[in-house]
């Protein structure tokens, strides 16, 4: 079979088809959009391609890196696995002036080529301000008050971000407030470096999470 080239949008497979469509889309947003901008991430509800998505990046070189990376990531208790899109996404085919409009079809078409851009994810803005006041001036600890979270965010979403970082024990929400949590680590350092890492990341357009050691 033909090596394909390498292009703006990755295709995911092996992802857990008991999560829902909305739940999926914005976790794999809040993980990948540390490789670079993305412009559209599409997962589908039809049966022959649950379990399935695509992740389409500006450019070339944050797909390039965000296949490498995130090759075999443990998401959802499930390894990705990762491949360039068959074909170029109609987003990045209307950028680049080579769209053709395509015939409609009666059903979905399950082979993993870059399926028409759904609605297009709005493009970051300046984050809100944090929606409650945060501990401030807390020396350094091994656990993690974070922020300004969207109100449907999980500890299972939460979870998926910080296992990248080593010595991560657990995601803590805080009951009736869906807008903080607390992220412990097994010491100091490893809490400090997921902090330098993931404090003011986008976990979706609008939301930069905000990470401050939590008070002892």
């Amino acid at each position: 079979m033909a090596a394909i080239e390498p292009n703006q949008t990755v295709y995911i497979n092996n992802l857990n088809e008991k999560i829902k469509k909305d739940a999926l889309k914005k976790s794999i947003y809040s993980v990948f959009s540390q490789f670079g901008k993305i412009l559209d991430v599409v997962c589908c509800r039809g049966l022959k391609l649950r379990g399935q998505a695509w992740v389409v990046f500006a450019d070339v070189g944050a797909a390039t890196n965000a296949l490498r990376q995130m090759q075999g990531f443990p998401f959802y208790d499930k390894p990705m696995r990762i491949a360039f899109a068959k074909s170029k996404s109609d987003m990045i085919a209307k950028r680049d002036g080579t769209f053709k409009p395509r015939e409609k079809r009666k059903r979905e078409d399950p082979k993993p080529a870059a399926p028409a851009a759904a609605k297009a994810l709005p493009a970051p803005g300046d984050a809100p301000p944090p929606k409650v006041p945060k501990p401030s001036n807390a020396p350094p600890s091994n656990v993690l008050f974070a922020s300004n979270l969207p109100e449907d965010c999980s500890d299972m979403m939460l979870g998926i971000l910080f296992q990248q970082y080593a010595g991560f024990k657990e995601v803590r929400m805080v009951p009736g407030n869906k807008g903080i949590a607390f992220v412990e680590f097994a010491d100091e350092t490893q809490a400090s470096l997921a902090r330098q890492g993931l404090d003011g990341f986008k976990l979706t357009p609008t939301d930069a999470l905000s990470l401050v050691f939590a008070k002892r």
